[in-house]
């Protein structure tokens, strides 16, 4: 078995729990913020929405620097929630096929992620995908399903029941 085909079984669960929650975001609460630092629900909504891409910097590139990240990496939040689920939709078709076409030497070779230069950490882009992609959407969904709970939003179920969804 090719390892991309271990992975896009996970890629497809999770991305599809991801919609889920991202179909709960009130549009009206959009510019909303637990804290002063943290992003709007929005604009965390949105990095969400965009992670998917991730898999073409980390399959087209051999590293990436955050630094090079516009706007701080603060996103442009879309005018509507069917804007934001149109963006996701098309990130994840275009991050799966970008997944589905790679090689076991490809997902073997090594890339490096960086912040203004210095070197963050370096790995083979198997576990890019597994950490730095589906992690990291995992981690900012959890996030956002506290957002959601604060704002007394309905909670779908992910890895089974919660307390909205029996």
């Amino acid at each position: 078995m090719a390892l991309k085909d271990s992975l896009l079984p996970e890629f497809d669960h999770e991305m599809g729990s991801t919609r889920r929650i991202l179909e709960r975001v009130p549009e009206a609460d959009f510019a909303w913020k637990p804290h002063e630092k943290s992003f709007s629900l929005g604009q965390l909504a949105t990095h969400i929405a965009n992670l998917p891409t991730w898999l073409g910097t980390t399959f087209d590139q051999t590293e990436f620097d955050a630094a090079e990240i516009p706007d701080g990496g603060r996103p442009t939040v879309p005018a509507s929630r069917a804007e934001l689920l149109k963006r996701f939709d098309e990130n994840v078709r275009a991050g799966r096929a970008k997944l589905d076409a790679q090689t076991d030497p490809t997902m073997f070779a090594l890339w490096t992620f960086k912040n203004a230069g210095h070197a963050v950490f370096t790995m083979p882009r198997a576990a890019v995908v597994r950490s730095f992609v589906m992690n990291h959407i995992i981690h900012h969904r959890g996030q956002l399903t506290v957002y959601l709970r604060l704002r007394n939003v309905p909670l779908p179920s992910l890895y089974g029941p919660t307390a909205d969804e029996p």
